[in-house]
């Protein structure tokens, strides 16, 4: 996320953060189905299911039925499998043997005969494919609001999969990040989550939102973690908000998250995978939080205390900045997107990285100071200034990001193009909205949606009180890789995969600060396949 407390330049604390804010809820609340069902990662013929059930003692082995027909008179499918203390009472199970292509809907039957609600979940498309939908959702954080995204998406008819690019959940402790929640929106537990059972009780607490399960109670999703299901802005080998000297050791935290996350979420144990969708597409999901990355390179720290910034600019652009050791990916997993790319792009018309943070560069424009109202947060002020001075020497302001990896974007780019790909990437993680035609050394390489919140706060809540299409303007005109932004709005993204176009939508809706199902606007964009520039 694009944040001055925690990821901006000198890591300043929040300017303005609006005081908003579901329902409080502890880990283990009654017996039977306690939190729903899910599914998700379908392949042609499989599909994972989830639920969680809480028995009166021991392990509870149930059935999983799937069926075409929403009455389940003809079963196509399934199997049993355990619930189990030891994996919180939650329990996943790869149903197999599928038709391609098709709409299926699928429960779990206890011993005693009580049966799950009713999921609804579908196979990916084999062979000519004419046309597939995604709904693409990111950072929502239930004290910010009401989870109105999910519940627009699961109403709809015309979606095929969900996904989702991170930020699921948040970890920070009440009164932190918001300050104050949203009536009615409170996360258990009270505390940072730290230890497995503060996360396992942070993942009970928003899978009991009714939006969110009607989601995933309705689509098949894919899935995966980014900074907040462990801890802020997390890396291989730490996080910015994990302090070992009074939270122990990270390498300890990490496992935990990793493990509540694929306790709680329709998942494999896979680190990256990748998703064929008939002859249309490959969806590739990486891994770029907590197996590889390098630590995030640090320009408060080159800037330091000294007079002369721009020297310290320049010093750090030239160096740390452009290390091509610096990754997200790891060696391993850069030679399988490479490789893996090349075939895909061989076989299907368009080759789709679903990934957590922006690969398209952004700017601060010289004239960003003029966003701020009079009397504008003087931290927020010197933030901007600090933007300035880097922007002047041709850097971004987002370390966090692929901005912050130049060498690593540049060997992803590059590999596409060798591939001859038409490459898709997929973004969430800085809560706004944008459109970018990346390149690699002046050539059109791919584009990227960037897709806005669910719940958490952008630049309306950084810069309080500056014009929202003031800072578009601004951001577009220095960034030219970036075509489009909104920065004041939350929701989610579709995309459209057709032979011959990719087309995205960015759904903006009315409010988070109570129930509503109102698009308040709209805004679309696409590429036609070869062009690997946006085309409308």
């Amino acid at each position: 996320m694009i944040s001055l407390p925690r990821r901006g330049f000198l890591g300043l604390a929040s300017a303005g953060i609006a005081t908003l804010a579901a329902p409080s809820h502890g880990a283990g609340l009654g017996l039977g189905f306690t939190h729903d069902v899910a599914s998700g990662e379908p392949s042609a013929t499989s599909v994972l299911v989830w639920t969680r059930y809480v028995g009166r003692s021991g392990p509870v082995r149930l059935t999983v039925e799937v069926s075409e027909l929403p009455d389940f008179a003809r079963v196509a499918g399934g199997g049993t499998v355990a619930a189990s203390a030891e994996r919180d009472h939650t329990a996943k199970l790869v149903v197999d043997g599928l038709t391609p292509g098709r709409w299926y809907f699928y429960r779990f039957v206890a011993p005693d005969g009580n049966v799950s609600p009713t999921g609804r979940t579908r196979t990916l498309p084999v062979g000519e494919t004419a046309q597939f939908n995604l709904g693409i959702f990111s950072c929502s954080n239930l004290p910010f609001g009401f989870f109105n995204a999910y519940g627009h998406a699961a109403a709809r008819d015309d979606l095929d999969l969900a996904l989702h690019l991170g930020d699921y959940l948040y970890e920070y402790r009440r009164g932190t990040y918001p300050l104050a929640a949203v009536a009615g929106r409170q996360v258990e537990p009270a505390s940072e989550t730290v230890h497995l059972a503060d996360y396992r009780a942070r993942y009970a607490a928003y899978r009991r939102d009714p939006d969110l399960r009607a989601l995933h109670r309705r689509l098949p999703m894919i899935a995966m973690w980014d900074d907040h299901e462990s801890a802020n802005d997390s890396w291989e080998g730490g996080a910015e908000n994990h302090d070992p000297a009074t939270e122990g050791p990270w390498q300890a935290r990490k496992a935990a998250a990793v493990r509540a996350y694929r306790e709680w979420m329709p998942v494999s144990d896979s680190d990256w995978a990748e998703y064929r969708i008939g002859d249309l597409a490959v969806l590739f999901r990486p891994e770029e939080r907590l197996d590889a990355r390098t630590r995030q390179v640090d320009l408060a720290a080159a800037i330091g205390n000294g007079a002369d910034l721009a020297a310290a600019l320049k010093t750090f652009r030239d160096g740390p900045w452009q290390d091509p050791a610096h990754t997200l990916f790891g060696p391993a997993q850069e030679r399988w997107f490479a490789d893996r790319m090349r075939a895909a792009a061989r076989e299907t018309r368009w080759q789709v990285l679903a990934q957590q943070v922006n690969m398209g560069i952004t700017h601060m424009p010289p004239a960003a100071l003029d966003w701020l109202p009079p009397g504008g947060g003087d931290r927020a002020r010197d933030f901007i200034r600090a933007g300035i001075a880097a922007g002047a020497i041709g850097l971004p302001f987002n370390m966090d990001s692929w901005n912050g990896y130049p060498a690593a974007r540049s060997r992803v780019l590059r590999n596409g193009l060798d591939a001859d790909a038409n490459l898709v990437v997929l973004s969430g993680d800085s809560h706004n909205a944008w459109a970018f035609d990346l390149a690699e050394q002046g050539v059109a390489a791919g584009v990227e949606f960037g897709g806005h919140s669910v719940t958490s706060p952008g630049f309306e809540a950084e810069l309080g009180g500056a014009d929202p299409l003031a800072v578009a303007r601004g951001l577009v005109g220095a960034s030219p890789e970036l075509k489009w932004a909104e920065t004041s709005r939350r929701g989610y993204m579709t995309v459209r995969l057709t032979q011959d176009r990719a087309d995205a939508e960015w759904l903006f809706l009315d409010t988070v600060l109570k129930p509503s199902r109102t698009i308040a606007a709209r805004h679309a964009a696409g590429v036609a396949r070869g062009a690997r520039r946006l085309t409308s």
